[in-house]
Formats: C-alpha cells, sequence, structure tokens
C-alpha cells in the first residue's frame, strides 16, 4: 500500500463516512505534529455553491490546488476520518488559503 504523505493545507481525495463511499475532496485541518494519527480532521469540498461566506471558503481552481471546479470548503462540515481513507494528494492550499481557513474553522467553533 502507498504511503500519502498527509499535511495541514494539502486537499486530499477521501472517503467521507456518509457519502455513500464516494470520494471527494477535502482540506486536511489537522496539525502536522498529529499527521501520524490513526484520524485525520478535514474540511470536505462541495461544488454546490452557496452564499455562506462565513463558513463556506471559495476555492477557484489553480495549478497548486489541483481542482477542475470552482468548490467551497465546507467549515460547517468539519469530520474526522481513518488516515487509510486517504486516497491520493490532490494539492494544496496557499498560505493565504490556509490562514483564511484557520480563522474561519475559530469562527465557527467560537
Amino acid at each position: 500500500m502507498e504511503i500519502i504523505e498527509i499535511k495541514k493545507g494539502y486537499i486530499v481525495a477521501c472517503v467521507i463516512s456518509g457519502d455513500y463511499g464516494k470520494p471527494r475532496p477535502a482540506v486536511v485541518v489537522q496539525s502536522n505534529l498529529h499527521k501520524n494519527h490513526p484520524s485525520i480532521t478535514v474540511c470536505p469540498l462541495t461544488t454546490d455553491l452557496i452564499d455562506a461566506p462565513t463558513f463556506r471558503l471559495l476555492l477557484t481552481p489553480t495549478e497548486l490546488n489541483g481542482l477542475n471546479l470552482e468548490s467551497h470548503i465546507m467549515v460547517d462540515k468539519i469530520s474526522a476520518i481513518r488516515s487509510d481513507k486517504i486516497q491520493k494528494k490532490i494539492g494544496e492550499l496557499s498560505p493565504e488559503q490556509l490562514e483564511e481557513l484557520i480563522e474561519a474553522i475559530k469562527s465557527w467553533m467560537n
């Protein structure tokens, strides 16, 4: 089995419980200090865009993020998944996008 590097800010293809086994992109939001833990905390992405700027952050496709379609990071759907459910790295957030996501998570949890 191929070992996939997992780092905070990476966009990965993974299977999230309740999604009928369908892989979907998600952003790893867990600290790199815990990247070898058997579960990984992620925020899933969706192409079903809604007007909710405080907890749905827009990502436009770029070479860095590897996305094909505009997507929202769903801060309101933060989930822990088993690390073996991560299939591959798709891309990653820019440092500015990662900081914006961290602030959105803080706001959601506050």
